[in-house]
């Protein structure tokens, strides 16, 4: 239940909102989970309040924010700050967002320290200068020269790629394939955060829809695991295939049946111009890269993740048992060998098909990894020149 904060000599009382403080938080510099975990501890000690001043709440948060460090309290600590409005080409104005800048960091490739300290370097620069607006062109000057001089050439190029391509709005397309337990799923909602992407399907989802309308009888492959789609298929008399090879086929069986509502998502948003995550175990890479060649006007990342050590497998999958509901951990253990030799023969794939491996042993390594390869494919597709980004007009 939401709990009522008193804001002091500014008329009626506003509820306590995580969200908001949340997001303030991520203005401070950090990240969206520990921004989140704070908002939610803050709440939880707040349950038997009912009602505080902003002053009193600050405090509660400054308790638990010191342990990050003292430039994130300054930061949280200063509200009161002049607004700075960021005037679109359109006439619209917005505020500068630190948060917002530096998710624009680091979608092209700056660390996450590093994009929160340039995108405060860069409000405190404006501050310094006495605006109160600046055009977005300006902004991005001002941003462009800040990475030039900071972090070099390269980084600053990498901005006006990014840059070209939000300003073409054409439509992104990320293909995240892996093994069960990899961390798909939690590796995809971070990177449709940082980049704005509001559309991710999972290919689960696909696969339950697709179970609703084919029957167990008819279908069988489809109503089983995917490391356990081979026990549904009838080896053949004769047959000299080993465990592998069968543990192969059931996937690939299972795979090309989801890959018909695979691709009619994938056309949908293609029809739609819209950007979509599309993440899961049916994923194949040579599906990804038929879709690359058969939709020139989409930019398609193929991207498979793998967890290269078992144990950190088994421990994943354990985790999964616990936080997921109706997945028990005990049956993944059971069939760890299986689920392992899906995720080499996938691995396999992906380097025989040229789709990039990411390692997925941290999960903040891993997403600025992803984003790593989204930016590599675009700058194959823009040039990302200051000309063409910036213009010819001199700087802020």
């Amino acid at each position: 239940m939401a709990k009522t904060v008193v804001i002091v000599g500014e008329g009626e009382p506003a509820p306590f909102l995580r969200g908001i403080l949340t997001r303030s938080l991520q203005d401070a510099g950090l990240s969206f989970d520990d921004a989140y975990g704070l908002a939610t501890t803050v709440r939880d000690e707040l349950r038997d309040v009912d009602e505080l001043s902003t002053d009193e709440l600050r405090e509660r948060v400054v308790k638990y924010l010191v342990e990050f460090g003292d430039s994130f309290v300054d930061r949280f600590m200063r509200p009161e700050m002049p607004t700075i409005l960021v005037r679109a080409s359109s006439g619209e104005t917005a505020p500068y967002s630190r948060g917002r800048q530096r998710m624009h960091l680091e979608a092209c490739g700056l660390g996450p320290a590093e994009a929160i300290e340039l995108a405060a370097g860069i409000q405190d620069g404006l501050m310094a200068r006495g605006r109160d607006e600046v055009s977005s062109l300006d902004l991005k000057r001002l941003t462009h020269q800040y990475l030039e001089t900071q972090h070099g050439a390269d980084a600053a190029h990498r901005y006006l790629v990014w840059e070209e391509f939000l300003a073409k709005g054409d439509p992104l397309l990320i293909l995240l394939g892996g093994a069960t337990g990899c961390g798909k799923s939690t590796v995809a909602a971070h990177v449709a955060h940082q980049l704005e992407i509001v559309r991710t399907q999972p290919t689960d989802m696909i696969r339950e829809v697709m179970r609703m309308m084919m029957p167990k009888k008819l279908l069988p492959v489809l109503h089983t695991s995917t490391f356990l789609a081979h026990s549904e298929l009838h080896s053949r008399e004769g047959s000299s295939e080993d465990a592998d090879t069968r543990l192969a086929n059931g996937y690939l069986t299972q795979a090309g049946l989801i890959s018909v509502g695979c691709q009619a998502v994938v056309a949908r948003a293609v029809s739609e111009r819209v950007s979509l995550i599309l993440e899961g175990i049916h994923v194949h890479p040579e599906w990804m890269v038929r879709v690359a060649k058969e939709s020139p006007d989409v930019i398609v990342t193929p991207i498979m993740l793998g967890v290269l050590r078992p144990e950190v497998l088994r421990a994943r999958l354990v985790g999964r048992g616990h936080e997921a509901p109706g997945r028990r951990a005990r049956r993944y253990l059971k069939h760890f060998d299986e689920i392992w030799s899906l995720q080499s023969f996938l691995l396999s794939e992906a380097d025989r098909c040229g789709v990039a491996i990411v390692p997925n042993g941290d999960r903040e390594r891993a997403v600025q990894r992803v984003l790593g390869s989204v930016m590599q494919v675009l700058s194959g597709r823009y040039k990302g020149t200051p000309k063409r980004v910036l213009g010819e007009e001199s700087g802020p």
